[in-house]
């Protein structure tokens, strides 16, 4: 390969000669594809028989969902597939909101938070006759496969749907939380730790000129990864999360021997499952035994679901998207497709609900000695 400026002497032009131009016809593009497969995906989709695929986004939404709906309808035009998407999630499909999608379709929405395509929980999903109207809206359309995006609920149902009709699926884990095993990251989880970041970052300012304690709570019911990375990224003081357990006695302790150091003021982010209580419990306790503390509470809540992807996350979902439509034609289903390592692994989803993903507790200890 020549790289720019590897010779130095002088290049020669050769004569330009005028090209002329062949008339130029529009033609309108098919409905089913904008784009002629190449002889490498039509062998693909022949190894799964699948000829047309549906797409949806089910439970909370992620920062990034759109940049992966967006993967998995340009991915499947692309390989000669019919490409559907389904509004609100699993209660859409038992109303038949199922609509055909173009590569028009999801034009300019890679930068978009929320999702074009709206999402709910279904309780009717849980029924077997919700199932089944939902099985015999996608036959109706001739659906053959589908792509779910979600996190531990929307797995659920599709690890349920696909036993009991033999109905080919492939998962993209689209949660903040980042509690799903198979990926080391879920989509929407980057974004949401930098919106907690940024929102603590202000939050610090005013408790540094007010002399003040704020405990920042922040989503996290079950799993306290936003909390772990934004808490060392923003130079928490504590963090606690639900994987370990919460000492009062010992947080207020260590509290005042901060502020014995001349240290007036601080921050304390709280993952909203931890076993001490919310932010406001916390906080009460935390007064209670230090009186002359100044302590105030935000909760940050749901502007961590919204705004804009990050670049890691509109990147990470439109990889799995693209290879949620590749697995399908390569016959893999039931399964969470995932980025470990820098690898693609597809794990079942099974494992990916009830495997316990493990949060670094050295990070924990990492983060309270850099807070000293």
């Amino acid at each position: 390969m020549v790289k720019w400026g590897q010779y130095s002497h002088p290049v020669t032009l050769l004569p330009c000669h005028p090209v002329t131009l062949l008339p130029f016809h529009p033609v309108t593009p098919s409905p089913r594809h904008l784009f002629t497969p190449s002889p490498r995906h039509q062998k693909l989709k022949n190894m799964a028989q699948i000829t047309s695929i549906a797409v949806m986004t089910s439970g909370g939404d992620s920062p990034g969902m759109n940049a992966a709906i967006r993967a998995v309808v340009r991915t499947g035009i692309y390989c000669g597939l019919d490409v559907y998407g389904i509004c609100r999630g699993y209660d859409g499909m038992i109303d038949d909101q199922i609509e055909p999608m173009l590569s028009s379709s999801v034009s300019n929405i890679i930068q978009r938070g929320g999702t074009i395509l709206k999402t709910a929980r279904s309780a009717r999903f849980l029924e077997y006759s919700g199932r089944l109207q939902a099985y015999n809206n996608l036959k109706a359309h001739k659906i053959d496969a589908l792509v779910a995006i979600g996190g531990n609920g929307t797995f659920t149902g599709a690890s349920i749907f696909d036993k009991e009709f033999n109905f080919p699926i492939i998962g993209l884990p689209g949660t903040i939380d980042n509690d799903l095993y198979g990926t080391d990251a879920t989509i929407g989880y980057d974004t949401a730790v930098n919106t907690v970041v940024e929102a603590a970052d202000k939050i610090r300012d005013t408790a540094n000129s007010h002399e003040r304690l704020f405990f920042i709570e922040v989503m996290g019911r079950d799993a306290g990864f936003i909390a772990l990375r934004s808490g060392i990224a923003c130079g928490a003081e504590f963090i606690l999360v639900p994987e370990t357990t919460t000492y009062i006695d010992n947080l207020a302790r260590l509290l005042r021997h901060d502020w014995r150091r001349s240290k007036t003021s601080g921050i304390v982010i709280v993952a909203e499952g931890d076993d001490a209580g919310g932010a406001y419990e916390v906080a009460k306790k935390v007064k209670e035994k230090l009186p002359e503390v100044d302590a105030r509470v935000t909760i940050l809540g749901h502007i961590q679901r919204g705004g804009a992807p990050s670049a890691f996350d509109r990147v990470l979902a439109s990889s799995l998207g693209y290879l949620a439509v590749k697995g399908l034609l390569e016959g893999h289903r039931g399964e969470m497709a995932g980025i470990v390592k820098q690898e693609v692994v597809f794990t079942p989803f099974e494992k990916a609900i009830k495997h316990h993903k493990d949060i670094n507790k050295e990070m924990l200890e990492m983060s309270r000695i850099l807070a000293l």
